[in-house]
């Protein structure tokens, strides 16, 4: 594939990725990461997704500023800042290979947790989010994905929805950063010498495609349901969670 090929493809993700989180909270982690890891290695596929998250996540986060639960983000982001640091060890130890199914197999398990777990206990302390800022920080660092974490924190607490969407933003502006400083500064990912689209271009290209994909999802918030915007979601980072899986696993065995 062409690096212009391959540009058009990240920013289809990002803009389906983009509109989805607009309309349900969730969306760019999960569409985002998988194709990313396919097409730009799991490595620097998932530094870029974090890049994209912390993108998507503050300018999302403007438009929904009166519903945030600030108390709620300072109980999770200091453990999520915890969790990222073995996050980036991992990503810095394990071959292409590996780290590609490890990407797909967390996407594909937070979904089946998140579908076959129903009912859930209610955890109103504050362990739960503490547990959820650890499991949501690694995961985001390893994988690009922790919204399913945050999704099964917000049954155990019974958090409320819009309140829980709006304060997802900052949640996902803040892990993106911390996962991308705590992969550089760890020398866990390399940025230079990448196969595909120049890093210099393609993030301003990234930060177009989020604000159009925010502008879209405003409009189609009004007429999309959120369980149906939330399904398509997972249905998409399901596949892409089964391709990194596929891809992973032929590297291994090459």
């Amino acid at each position: 594939m062409t690096v212009l090929g391959m540009t058009a493809v990240i920013a289809a993700a990002v803009l389906i990725g983009t509109i989805l989180q607009r309309v349900s909270g969730t969306g760019v982690g999960l569409v985002v990461a998988p194709v990313l890891s396919i097409l730009l290695g799991p490595a620097f596929g998932v530094l870029i997704t974090n890049m994209t998250t912390f993108v998507s996540g503050g300018l999302i986060m403007i438009a929904v500023w009166s519903h945030v639960d600030w108390r709620r983000f300072w109980l999770i982001m200091p453990a999520a800042v915890v969790g990222a640091i073995p996050g980036a060890w991992v990503v810095g130890q394990l071959s292409a290979g590996w780290l590609s199914i490890i990407v797909g197999a967390i996407v594909v398990f937070a979904l089946l947790v998140t579908f076959a777990l129903p009912r859930l206990p209610h955890l109103p302390g504050r362990g739960a989010g503490l547990v959820a800022g650890l499991l949501g920080g690694f995961f985001n660092t390893t994988s690009g994905v922790a919204g399913p974490v945050m999704v099964i924190y917000s049954r155990v607490s019974r958090w409320e929805h819009r309140s829980f969407a709006a304060t997802l933003q900052p949640i996902f502006m803040t892990m993106g950063a911390v996962s991308v400083i705590a992969k550089l500064l760890m020398g866990s990912v390399q940025v230079n010498g990448q196969a595909g689209p120049p890093l210099g271009w393609l993030f301003p290209v990234i930060v177009v495609t989020v604000i159009a994909g925010i502008l879209l999802g405003t409009q189609l918030a009004k007429r999309v349901s959120i369980p149906t915007a939330r399904t398509l979601a997972m249905t998409l980072a399901g596949l892409g969670g089964a391709g990194a899986i596929i891809r992973g696993t032929m590297d291994v065995l090459a």
